[in-house]
């Protein structure tokens, strides 16, 4: 069976991934996760996939803001997008080139693990464009930010999708689309 390739990412009810000055934070407010129903989302996927597929701006969100002494992503083999690499620290590589081209070599190589595609739009747009996104999985939090970064730029080519599921956790509303 072929690797999936599932962006993952939450999102303003607006569309919005960060604010203006790229900042995430107000996404992980605990009154939108906290209720009668324990969130499984994130555990269902980490089962699934063995990679993780971000940008720069989202890497250093994760080490210098979200998760500075203890990175989320070790468990997984992970690839960060850019055009200034870093040299290789175990299982983070830093690449600058075409996101596509990294996905298909992935893609083409044996592995039980799919890949997770985290952020942000520079990353998202391409694959979108190049109809390389199998899953669109993605949370909305009941935020108006009214200006900020979309989750799909107007880089994106338009696609049409199939809805395959929606829930509601708590505040969260996840809807899962499919290509």
């Amino acid at each position: 069976m072929a690797r999936k390739v599932i962006l993952f990412i939450t999102q303003t009810l607006d569309g919005y991934i960060a604010n203006s000055d790229g900042k995430i934070d107000f996404l992980w407010n605990d009154k939108f996760s906290t209720g009668s129903v324990v969130d499984r989302e994130y555990e269902k996927l980490s089962k699934q996939v063995n990679t993780v597929i971000m940008g720069r701006h989202t890497y250093n969100q994760i080490v210098n803001g979200m998760s500075p002494n203890d990175y989320p992503y070790a468990g997984y083999e992970n690839y960060v997008m850019t055009t200034h690499p870093l040299p290789d620290e175990d299982n983070i590589h830093f690449v600058n080139g075409e996101v596509a081209k990294l996905v298909n070599d992935l893609k083409a190589k044996s592995s039980k693990g799919d890949i997770w595609i985290i952020g942000g739009s520079n990353v998202i747009a391409p694959l979108v464009n190049a109809d390389l996104i199998d899953i669109y999985h993605i949370g909305i939090v009941p935020i108006i930010l009214g200006k900020g970064i979309p989750l799909f730029s107007d880089r994106v080519v338009p696609k049409e999708l199939s809805l395959e599921s929606v829930k509601k956790v708590n505040e969260i509303v996840y809807v899962e689309y499919s290509r």
